[in-house]
């Protein structure tokens, strides 16, 4: 049994897999594919869950490769691969364009991004993943995906998993003692993720599910702002 408009889609993409994937969503006994129709919105289906992460597309994505790493025992390894990913990302305007571009064929897309993958070594499930969410023009939210398949790595471990804004690109002891801070203050081992933005001037932004903390500079100013127009 093979869900209508997906076929061509899964055909010559090595996403065997991935498509390997009725457990995913628990939905039942159903054909592989039909299973991934249901997991990706806006291919062939929908699906409803109480998991707010798995309610956006990016989730989705992220609990499929999750639950097939998980499956496969490759946890560890897609963590890697998906850092390396990730860390391109962060460094390389280029790239960003490239994934960000509505413009760029995918063809393109495949061509940039597997010959990057293929320098540092990255190639089987997140290989498969990528071409895949190129594949289906869903490459735009790969940092989405990257950051929920996190979250869902962290929930694995019994961690918090921790988004972290700063100014400047923090040292391995600055790391390791906000990871001290904040598991102290959570009771639990923290994961945590960095981004930089060089308009915070200083400081950082730490938001730990919903609850966020902001000590950076630009936001005291902004307040100060405030402050000194109401007494104006």
């Amino acid at each position: 049994m093979v869900c209508a408009g997906l076929e061509g889609d899964a055909r010559g993409i090595d996403a065997q897999a991935l498509l390997h994937s009725a457990r995913l969503i628990r939905c039942g006994r159903v054909s592989p594919v039909c299973s991934l129709a249901r997991l990706f919105p806006g291919e062939s289906g929908h699906v409803s869950s109480d998991d707010p992460m798995m309610a956006t597309m990016a989730g989705r994505y992220a609990a499929a490769l999750f639950d097939l790493a998980k499956d496969q025992r490759q946890l560890d390894g897609v963590e890697r691969d998906l850092s390396l990913l990730s860390q391109m990302l962060e460094e390389s305007a280029d790239l960003r364009r490239v994934v960000l571009s509505p413009v760029i064929t995918t063809h393109d897309q495949a061509k940039a991004l597997n010959t990057l993958l293929t320098k540092v070594g990255v190639a089987g499930l997140v290989g498969n993943f990528v071409n895949l969410i190129v594949r289906n023009r869903r490459l735009f939210a790969i940092r989405d995906m990257i950051k929920a398949f996190r979250a869902l790595l962290a929930r694995e471990r019994g961690e918090v998993s921790a988004d972290v804004t700063s100014a400047h690109p923090l040292t391995p002891e600055q790391m390791q003692a906000l990871a001290e801070s904040l598991r102290s203050s959570t009771g639990k081992n923290v994961r945590i993720d960095t981004r930089v933005d060089p308009n915070l001037l200083g400081g950082l932004v730490v938001k730990i599910g919903s609850r966020m903390i902001d000590s950076s500079l630009r936001t005291k100013l902004n307040n100060l702002k405030v402050v000194m127009r109401g007494i104006g």
